[in-house]
């Protein structure tokens, strides 16, 4: 029997449909004349926006990245992204990379690729220039310690320490205060209101960057964090080509001068970038 001709363009629509949903599925970073990078804007020393434009580490990195990839400048929009939305900004297709303290992991990895990492870091302890007697994470069982809401950090002191991550006495009464963001408590740590902040040690040094010779960072992390730069899960050839320009900036010197250009004299606790872990 004939196929009349109104079948034979729905047919021909529908294969056509088909193929484009298959192109899109294979659809890559490699080769766009523009890219959405997702990056914080909160966090100096690695991603800050202010009236000037974006400025930090991540975002050096990102322009890098995507330099290598053959877009320009201009045509890199970064995107203001935070911790709880960045899996659902590069499945929906709101950016293409993530570039933004994000921390490989095997749970993660289930919904997003990562190329890197691009840093190895842990969460140390920032304090007073003067203060010597804070040494390592044990030091800080009698201190008074200060944290974020919504920050891993203050829940494994409190797990460390015998205490519960969700109340503001943790682990003793008035061990642990937990503020709306880490900028919120350098202050405290100024005016000795608390005796330390704990994080990841590249936001401890952002931060005290902007105050050179005030902080002292201990440098005893306890905990491992990889940086790695995310996008699409099924982008395969894009994974390897991120991770081609990583090894060109780690191999060309740009690493080391953006650690040191954002990080001030922290930088120095970051002195070799680390082996990429391609898969």
């Amino acid at each position: 029997m004939r196929a009349s001709p109104t079948c034979l363009v729905l047919t021909i629509a529908l294969l056509a449909a088909s193929l484009t949903a298959c192109g899109d599925n294979d659809d890559s970073i490699v080769g766009k004349k523009s890219l959405v990078i997702g990056i914080k804007t909160d966090l100096p020393g690695l991603g800050l926006q202010t009236a000037n434009g974006f400025t930090g580490l991540d975002v050096d990195i990102a322009r890098y990245v995507a330099r290598h990839l053959g877009v320009a400048d201009q045509d890199v929009t970064l995107k203001k992204t935070t911790s709880d939305v960045r899996e659902q900004f590069i499945e929906q297709g709101q950016v293409d990379l993530v570039v933004a303290t994000y921390s490989i992991s095997d749970d993660r990895k289930r919904k997003v690729s990562f190329a890197g990492p691009y840093l190895v870091t842990g969460q140390d302890i920032l304090v007073l220039a003067g203060n010597t007697g804070i040494t390592g994470v044990d030091s800080l069982r009698d201190k008074v310690v200060c944290g974020a809401s919504g920050s891993n950090s203050p829940k494994r002191l409190a797990e460390r320490f015998g205490g519960v991550a969700d109340v503001a006495n943790a682990w003793g009464r008035g061990h642990l205060k937990i503020l709306n963001g880490y900028g919120a408590c350098l202050p405290l740590l100024q005016n000795s209101t608390v005796d330390a902040i704990s994080t990841d040690a590249t936001v401890l040094a952002g931060f005290a960057a902007q105050t050179p010779g005030r902080f002292r960072l201990v440098g005893k992390p306890f905990s491992t964090e990889k940086y790695g730069i995310g996008l699409r899960r099924d982008d395969k050839r894009g994974r390897d080509a991120v991770n081609d320009a990583l090894a060109q900036m780690f191999k060309d010197g740009s690493w080391k001068r953006f650690i040191d250009a954002d990080l001030g004299e922290f930088g120095t606790y970051f002195t070799a970038p680390p082996a990429l872990e391609r898969y």
